[in-house]
């Protein structure tokens, strides 16, 4: 089965150098390389993009600037547009999951497009789209930005992007970090008996007739996390501490 291209992301009047930036590295992110501007505000290429994009210079370099989105969209066959608004069109309305299916499922290229910073897509730019593309936000704050946008969507689009043995593209999760091992519970009785000596010196059982329910809830405490031998030393080395004199400074 062939795979489909990966979509188009294609930034509609963007007004900030630093947004390009920031929507490159989110496309990059998750295996995103083709961007499309349409009439930037502040023109192309724009100083403030480089620092912004934190490394994702290839999307930058490539990143191809068209007069209207009609241009930028050309060579598509089927255009999401990324809204929360209504515009006065009749489309269908899908979740980034069912747009993220559907281009996976398309055999041509496919674009989102997103609108300006401030203002956000125009009516004419939704009509001329096939889907609209809503993300389910909070409706007391509707509000994503630019790069959140794009990330967002590009996202959802790797989770269903076949493997680079299937043609793909290559995304790897952060190597895993094994956790220390629990130690063995001698070691955190000796930890327990150390701040029940340190607490009894200071006088921390008052009144005296609660010290045996007081010993209970903190030993209650101390069992429920799963303390590592360095863990354990590192707390022998606290409790040693607040027994001691402050340091002259």
């Amino acid at each position: 089965m062939a795979v489909a291209p990966p979509p188009v992301i294609v930034l509609v009047r963007p007004q900030l150098g630093e947004n390009i930036g920031k929507a490159a590295r989110a496309m990059l992110n998750f295996g995103l390389t083709e961007l499309r501007l349409v009439a930037p505000r502040d023109g192309w290429p724009n100083p403030d993009a480089g620092p912004a994009a934190a490394g994702a210079d290839m999307v930058l370099a490539e990143a191809q600037v068209f007069d209207s989105l009609a241009e930028a969209v050309a060579d598509c066959t089927t255009i999401y547009a990324t809204t929360v608004r209504k515009r006065g069109v009749m489309k269908p309305v899908l979740t980034p999951e069912a747009a993220a299916r559907a281009v996976h499922a398309e055999a041509g290229r496919s674009a989102y497009i997103f609108g300006a910073e401030r203002s956000g897509l125009e009516t004419d730019d939704v009509a001329l789209a096939h889907a609209i593309v809503t993300v389910p936000i909070n409706p007391k704050f509707a509000s994503l930005n630019l790069a959140q946008a794009v990330i967002l969507l590009a996202y959802v689009w790797s989770k269903h992007a076949p493997s680079e043995a299937e043609g793909g593209v290559a995304l790897a999760s952060p190597p895993t970090v094994p956790l220390d091992p629990v130690a063995p519970h001698a070691e955190l009785e000796v930890l327990i008996q150390h701040l029940v000596r340190d607490l009894d010196a200071s006088g921390y059982f008052v009144p005296p007739e609660r010290t045996e329910a007081t010993l209970r809830t903190l030993r209650t405490a101390l069992t429920k996390t799963g303390w590592s031998h360095n863990d354990i030393r590192m707390m022998h080395g606290v409790i040693t501490s607040l027994g001691r004199k402050p340091r002259a400074r």
